[in-house]
């Protein structure tokens, strides 16, 4: 089964950088989206990035050219690094899986599994 676990995440103050880290496993990397979607109190969840089976990454346009996704695939390792960062970035973030359509839909899918969360906090 599907195997999520973040680590990383804190507090950082405005225009700082963090890292989140995801060990992932029990997923066929060719059929599934991974990547981060964040919780954040008052707003709807959000899907910030993600990779397709193929290898493309697509991001929200609230963390474009901010945040940066990367897979090590020969350590089942996925690589949130956030730079950048504002007050309205802090939410709760969860490593995330789910299937993959095709076109582009990974943000869209990603929530089908979950970690257990890592708290970003910007001020």
């Amino acid at each position: 089964h599907v195997q999520l676990v973040e680590s990383g995440g804190g507090s950082v103050q405005a225009g700082g950088s963090l890292t989140l880290s995801c060990a992932a496993s029990g997923y066929t990397a060719g059929d599934m989206c991974v990547g981060w979607f964040r919780d954040a109190p008052g707003k709807e969840r959000e899907g910030v990035a993600a990779i397709g089976g193929d290898g493309t990454i697509s991001y929200s346009d609230s963390v474009k050219d901010r945040f940066t996704l990367s897979k090590d695939n020969a350590k089942n390792t996925l690589l949130l690094q956030m730079d950048s960062l504002e007050p309205e970035d802090t939410a709760m973030y969860y490593c995330a899986a789910g299937p993959d359509y095709g076109s582009g839909t990974c943000l869209q899918t990603i929530f089908a599994f979950q970690g257990q969360g890592t708290q970003v906090t910007v001020s």
